[in-house]
């Protein structure tokens, strides 16, 4: 598969998107220039922030190959990844993102991160032990 052929995908799934009243951002996962997984954002449908296109093509890959880890795999989208997607992507180690527009629009800049100052070894003993235990 070429890339003009992963685009006219993507074009399907934004229309599919599109028609479905959905914002028509689409994306596919390629591995070995094959298209593994494809989503279109449901986040309408579903009534769920979490549903955007990228999120849900990285959730059907996993549950296929049975693995998070998409190391091996490349992304290509509608448009530039939210920060939400960009970190989801940058957790499943997907190795390259293409996408074709950018984003003009950032939302809910008014979210504020306040840390809890409270006695902390409890939580960092666990995360710690968990960790020497696995490596």
């Amino acid at each position: 598969m070429n890339q003009d052929q992963i685009i006219s995908e993507l074009y399907k799934l934004s229309l599919k998107a599109y028609q479905n009243d959905e914002v028509p951002i689409a994306c596919v996962i390629v591995k070995n220039k094959k298209i593994v997984s494809k989503a279109y954002n449901l986040r309408e449908k579903h009534k769920n922030p979490l549903y955007h296109a990228e999120v849900l093509a990285i959730n059907k890959l996993c549950k296929k190959i049975n693995n998070w880890r998409l190391d091996e795999y490349e992304m290509y989208v509608t448009l530039k990844p939210c920060k939400m997607c960009m970190e989801i992507i940058k957790e499943s180690r997907i190795k390259k993102v293409y996408y074709i527009l950018d984003s003009i629009n950032e939302q809910n800049k008014k979210v504020r991160l306040k840390k809890i100052n409270l006695n902390s070894e409890k939580f960092k003993s666990i995360i710690t032990s968990f960790f020497k235990e696995k490596r």
